[in-house]
């Protein structure tokens, strides 16, 4: 198996850099940044769920179109930079976050929601607590304009080996509930960059849903005495009409009550395969490559890059700190448009009840992806690298 290296590095204000692959430079030394204000949990008395508030993320900085400006100055092919890169754009080579040109990369997000060391809630309140996890921003690479389907197969690999290593750290951390690996694309899903990036939220309690698919996957063993997921995969292999691609590996089909008009889950098929460290060689590559045909489907479906909320569902821990036993990992792509023209918006009862109200048929959506002519790039000789931390990329065999 290949490998990857991973470089840390920290900014002044303690703020984590982990740069995968060739580490290509340093990080400049200069005066850290005001703490992230009033950042704290609140408590729904009538719910008895958790809010997150965090005022700081008001203050992130925000790029425009996916348009490549003119290359940074100095940034020739003889010196390593990266043509392309757009200046302002903080995420790029020579940005305040990685100074220099990089494979991949993540830090800890400068506007967090959550934090390993959080302040002290508001004085004088109760029903208040620290946001304590971490927010990390994943970087797929240094060239400002790209996506899953474009980005070449070595790449999307080094992708998913990079949300392969962050995921086992954050779960191994006794603090976090839960952990949840995501990607935003699109301003009209709230996205602020376009260049290519995702996050990860680590959790120090149990999210709202995420506890309601705990129950519904215990319930279903308690009641048919079999794994719901297994059931899941096996209905899906049973719907044609709802397959939007053929994966060895993962079902990757439109799900039978989706709740957004074109919403894909790439579902592994293999029992046991709860969290993205469970995965095997095989099937790392094949996430890839389900990951990039269903992204480029989608860019293929109306003829324009496609908004897209992905999350991955990787397993909760059950009560002795395991993956819980009949949770299958899954990539969940949200996409809000109902059509080329109009977009799925969650109006006042969706919102205010949970219930939601799905404007087209399943089975005709995944049709319509289904169509979408692609031509596969070659994956028979790539393969998900091992990541090696913190060793010296000359070390590396």
């Amino acid at each position: 198996m290949s490998t990857l290296a991973r470089h840390t590095l920290t900014h002044p204000e303690g703020r984590r850099l982990l740069v995968y692959g060739e580490l290509r430079g340093g990080l400049d030394v200069s005066p850290p940044p005001a703490p992230a204000a009033a950042l704290h949990q609140r408590r729904d008395l009538l719910t008895g769920a958790w809010v997150a508030v965090s005022p700081a993320r008001n203050t992130r900085p925000q790029t425009g179109a996916d348009v490549p400006a003119p290359p940074v100055p100095g940034a020739g092919a003889d010196d390593g930079a990266v043509a392309g890169a757009v200046a302002g754009c903080p995420l790029c080579p020579g940005g305040p976050e990685v100074p220099f040109p990089y494979e991949a990369a993540v830090f800890e997000n400068r506007f967090p929601t959550f934090a390993a060391s959080p302040p002290p809630p508001p004085q004088g309140m109760d029903l208040v607590a620290p946001s304590g996890g971490r927010c990390e921003v994943v970087l797929y690479t240094d060239a400002h304009v790209g996506s899953l389907a474009t980005l070449g197969p070595e790449q999307v690999c080094r992708v998913v080996a990079v949300w392969r290593d962050r995921s086992l750290e954050l779960w191994s951390d006794t603090r976090h509930a839960y952990v949840l690996v995501f990607e935003n694309r699109g301003e009209a899903v709230g996205a602020t960059l376009s260049h290519p990036h995702g996050q990860i939220y680590a959790f120090d309690r149990m999210p709202p849903l995420t506890g309601q698919r705990v129950e519904a996957v215990c319930e279903y063993r308690d009641r048919f005495r079999r794994c719901v997921s297994c059931e899941v995969v096996a209905r899906d292999d049973a719907a044609p009409a709802r397959t939007v691609a053929e994966n060895a590996s993962f079902t990757v089909a439109v799900p039978f009550a989706a709740r957004w008009p074109y919403e894909v889950h790439v579902r592994a098929r293999r029992h046991g395969a709860a969290r993205l460290g469970d995965l095997s060689p095989l099937e790392q590559r094949d996430l890839a490559a389900a990951l990039a045909e269903v992204v480029a489907r989608y860019d293929g479906l109306f003829g324009f890059p496609l908004p897209y909320m992905m999350v991955a569902s990787e397993s909760p821990s059950d009560g002795k700190g395991r993956p819980l036993a009949d949770w299958h990992l899954a990539f969940e792509f949200l996409p809000p448009h109902r059509s080329e023209t109009k977009l799925k918006v969650r109006a006042s009862v969706e919102t205010a009840t949970g219930l939601f109200i799905n404007d087209t048929l399943p089975e005709a959506s995944a049709a319509s992806l289904a169509a979408v002519v692609y031509s596969p790039p070659a994956w028979g000789n790539v393969e998900v690298p091992k990541v090696v931390p913190d060793v010296p990329a000359k070390e590396l065999r």
